[in-house]
């Protein structure tokens, strides 16, 4: 069963969540927005070391707290790390009052039928008994809509699902992603059939069953309300999914009852060159922007 206390906080505390969950693919780009060359590291070994810094600069700085950063998503790595000599996800739920949640994903499969699905985890039972066992909440896992493709909607929401299940056989709550992609130009409908999908998903699931999902802005304010308010659903975030911080926050403040999981916009003012004062500035900054953004709705 899920820790009844972190459910609480997801179910109706007012914030966001913070995705620091950048993996190999996305982290050399992350780094570089840090101030970090790719010719300033040698090898997975050393990127990651640096990633870990810098996620550890964030959570340890003043305004990374419960106060308004609900939950926070990491990386299998980070999950494992430590941060002011304790394991990071005991220091976000001890010391900062953020729930932990872990990405699982392992990257996305080539595109079929206008998606991306997710590529097989290896011993993915192993995996959410380790997160069990750190102390996390729940876990996120993408896939992405290229799209309006009603075929490739469906195993998108079917292999979210599944998977689903397997993590909530552990106790864990998972966050289901299918991000429709916001270049294409059929988002509407992507948004259509997905919903649709998701619909029947959530009316399949047990009453025991809980879920959460993250989802794309969606063109239409409010197009989501009828996931919002399903029974089996603890929580609707949204992804900035490639709009700046500005953008993503105005959008956002129109659809009520969803909230921010933001990973880019959250911290692409976060330099490593910054002084700490203005490391802590910056992030408040955007910590306030975000937060107002899915607890104050137009």
């Amino acid at each position: 069963m899920p820790n009844e206390t972190m459910l609480a906080q997801m179910r109706s505390k007012p914030g966001f969540i913070a995705a620091l969950d950048q993996s190999g693919g996305s982290t050399p780009g992350a780094l570089r927005q840090y101030g970090i060359p790719e010719n300033a590291y040698n090898g997975d070994a050393e990127m990651f070391r640096l990633m870990h810094e810098m996620r550890v600069r964030i959570v340890t700085a003043p305004a990374f707290t419960g106060e308004k950063i609900i939950g926070a998503i990491l990386f299998e790595a980070t999950m494992d790390g430590k941060a002011q000599d304790k394991p990071v996800p005991e220091f976000l739920w001890h010391d900062r009052g953020v729930v932990p949640f872990l990405k699982v994903d392992k990257g996305l499969a080539a595109e079929a039928d206008g998606v991306r699905l997710m590529k097989p985890i290896p011993e993915f039972d192993t995996l959410l008994a380790r997160a069990v066992k750190a102390g996390i909440f729940g876990t996120k896992m993408r896939s992405v809509i290229e799209q309006a493709s009603p075929k490739g909607i469906a195993a998108i929401a079917a292999q979210q699902f599944e998977l689903g299940e397997q993590i909530g056989a552990h106790g864990l709550v998972p966050i289901l992603e299918p991000e429709v992609s916001i270049k294409i130009p059929d988002k509407a409908e992507a948004e259509a059939l997905l919903r649709d999908e998701l619909l029947k998903g959530l009316d399949a699931l047990p009453a025991s069953r809980d879920v959460m999902i993250k989802l794309t802005i969606p063109s239409t304010p409010d197009f989501y309300l009828p996931l919002i308010e399903h029974p089996r659903v603890v929580r609707v975030v949204a992804l900035s999914g490639g709009y700046s911080r500005s953008d993503a926050c105005r959008r956002l403040a129109a659809n009520h009852g969803m909230i921010a999981s933001f990973s880019r916009a959250l911290i692409n003012d976060l330099t490593k060159s910054m002084s700490d004062a203005e490391f802590d500035a910056a992030l408040a900054a955007s910590i306030d922007e975000i937060w107002k953004a899915s607890v104050e709705k137009d």
